[in-house]
């Protein structure tokens, strides 16, 4: 685990007013800590023995900081992995089809989340949510931003006059396929899984579509 500078000088009292500099040093110090809790392995350790006291040693400000600028500590963990959602999963350009569109989409959202602080961190609110009801509406709300995206796209390929199509229940079968592979891990998320998982949604988005059309 990274410690904070020997000197140990806090940072500049800020008030009311977001320092940049401090937040960020906050939403690292989550992500520092958060991954380095898990272990060895992601998703291995404790994340709950991530404090808000530990983050605020770590980023080398007072904890009555943290708390002017976030409610919890999911709160804080929930905008450290916006912001590196940012860097890790850019807006999937669009490719032609669904198939290639869906699999671009789905690929981007399985590479970040094998990678570190990413992986550690989902693992630590998955935990929290789990046992905080504020918690779990943290994260409903953060992924709601992703399943929004994914329907759009979807949306984009298909009629809305088309009964025959359920795009939420499109995108609770991609996320589903997701979440259960992510926290049980017996099965890869990588490029070739987010292939067939794109295949398997744009057959059943275009049976739907073809079932519909008159004959």
């Amino acid at each position: 685990m990274s410690s904070a500078p020997e000197s140990g000088a806090r940072r500049p009292h800020t008030g009311r007013r977001r320092n940049e500099e401090a937040r960020q040093a906050i939403l690292d110090a989550a992500l520092r800590l958060t991954a380095a809790a898990a272990g060895p392995s992601a998703g291995g350790g404790d994340g709950g023995a991530v404090s808000i006291d530990a983050i605020a040693r770590e980023a080398r400000v007072g904890k009555q900081t943290i708390y002017r600028w976030w409610p919890s500590k999911s709160a804080v963990l929930l905008d450290a992995l916006a912001s590196v959602a940012e860097q890790q999963i850019p807006p999937s350009p669009a490719r032609g089809s669904l198939h290639a569109d869906l699999a671009a989409f789905l690929a981007d959202t399985f590479r970040a989340a094998r990678r570190e602080p990413t992986c550690s961190v989902l693992h630590s609110l998955l935990r929290e949510a789990a046992q905080d009801p504020h918690a779990s509406e943290l994260l409903r709300l953060h992924t709601a931003a992703r399943r929004a995206e994914l329907r759009a796209l979807l949306a984009g390929h298909t009629s809305p006059q088309a009964p025959g199509v359920d795009l939420d229940l499109l995108v609770d079968q991609a996320y589903g396929f997701f979440w259960y592979r992510f926290l049980l891990g017996h099965a890869p998320l990588d490029d070739a899984a987010a292939e067939q998982l794109a295949r398997s949604l744009a057959a059943a988005a275009t049976a739907n579509l073809s079932a519909c059309e008159p004959a």
